[in-house]
């Protein structure tokens, strides 16, 4: 059976080839562990050590400032309770917004049971942080700023360096989440202005299951995994040598072609877009129009539900809800709850994410398939 188009690059990617041939090695044959001392050891410490070197290029910064991890879930928790908890007896406040991921709501949620409190900053209609309301949220014992760089469902791009620019001149560590960002737009660390960067592998084209933090120097969280001392310390336990020379290979890669690759998926993300709302009525757009990711196009059809629309294309394309329809409610998304998206919009959303392998005939054969679907739905 042909599978759909896969329209649901924010979800998930598939493996580059590059990435694949870069794993191959240490899943056929370089098996050693690379704290061991002997030749086994020697190719394993040195792909380490590269991929690290890889990861740094990507994001600006310098290679001992990278830890690996197992993915931005990890990375999140590893920032914010890290520093949490190396920074209570300074305060017990930490800021972030209303529209982030669960990786980082649910940490927030779960330091409230340790004494610490979280300002939860609203989000306009499109999505967008208003950095003055970020500053108005800092109090005496502020000691963290949270906000992610790009949003996973509907790819409002934040104003980081602004924030952070406010987090340093009041002495506060300041986080992001680039999970979504990282390959589809610039992240360099300097630029962004932030003591802490989360990154996700296996949704810049790497495997599952592999992730990084960046700590810069002389920021100093407390250490989430204690053991023999790997990642300066920072992280014990043997590394994950394959999929770090996975993400080390998809890092290299999205460096490279990273100017292409941003005009490619904005002309698919576009087409997409005008494809749908020229054959569609009352359909709207969530999401920042203009600081956006350039793959992101997260639409409400109105009056309809998503579960509806998906089960309609889902043969011919894979997407993802942006609302959960059952017999008798309707459960919202927090991000379009967060920017106050009314109800018989936001039950009908869809959020489609375009990628580096998505061509022209793919989204025009999705484009059919979407807008007789929705046409049928409302007949």
């Amino acid at each position: 059976m042909k599978l759909p188009i896969y329209l649901d690059y924010n979800g998930t990617t598939p493996h580059d080839p590059e990435v694949i041939d870069a794993m191959r090695p240490f899943l056929e044959s370089e098996f050693g562990n690379p704290s061991s001392s002997h030749g086994y050891g020697a190719r394993p410490r040195q792909a380490v050590a590269h991929a690290r070197e890889q990861v740094a290029g990507l994001l600006g910064c310098r290679p001992h400032e990278i830890v690996f991890t197992s993915g931005g879930t990890e990375s999140n928790n590893h920032a914010i309770k890290g520093m949490a908890r190396a920074l209570k007896d300074k305060g017990r406040h930490i800021i972030t917004s209303a529209f982030e991921h669960p990786a980082v709501l649910e940490v927030c949620h779960h330091l409230k049971k340790h004494g610490f409190e979280t300002t939860f900053v609203p989000v306009d209609g499109q999505g967008m942080l208003d950095p003055r309301a970020v500053e108005s949220a800092i109090g005496k014992g502020t000691v963290l700023i949270t906000v992610m760089h790009a949003n996973n469902e509907v790819g409002t791009v934040q104003p980081i360096g602004e924030i952070s620019k406010i987090a340093e001149s009041h002495g506060i560590a300041m986080h992001t989440d680039a999970a979504q960002s990282l390959g589809k737009i610039p992240v360099a660390v300097k630029d962004l202005g932030v003591d802490l960067l989360s990154v996700a592998g296996h949704k810049l084209y790497a495997p599952k299951g592999i992730g990084a933090l960046v700590v810069r120097d002389g920021i100093l969280p407390e250490k989430f995994c204690h053991g023999a001392g790997q990642e300066s310390g920072w992280r014990a336990g043997t590394e994950n040598v394959l999929e770090i020379a996975g993400l080390g290979k998809a890092c290299e890669i999205a460096a490279q072609n990273l100017g292409s690759n941003m005009a490619h998926m904005q002309t698919m993300r576009d087409r997409l877009h005008a494809g749908i709302v020229n054959r569609v009525h009352a359909v709207r757009l969530n999401g920042h129009p203009d600081h956006r990711l350039p793959n992101t196009v997260s639409l409400a059809f109105q009056g309809l539900q998503a579960n509806d629309i998906l089960e309609a294309i889902g043969s011919h394309v894979a997407a993802s809800p942006g609302a959960a329809c059952h017999s008798d409610t309707v459960s919202v998304s927090h991000v379009l709850e967060a920017m106050s998206v009314p109800l018989e919009w936001a039950k009908g959303t869809i959020r489609f994410s375009v990628g580096r392998m998505t061509t022209l005939e793919e989204i025009d054969l999705a484009v059919d398939v979407i807008v007789r679907a929705v046409n049928k739905l409302r007949c």
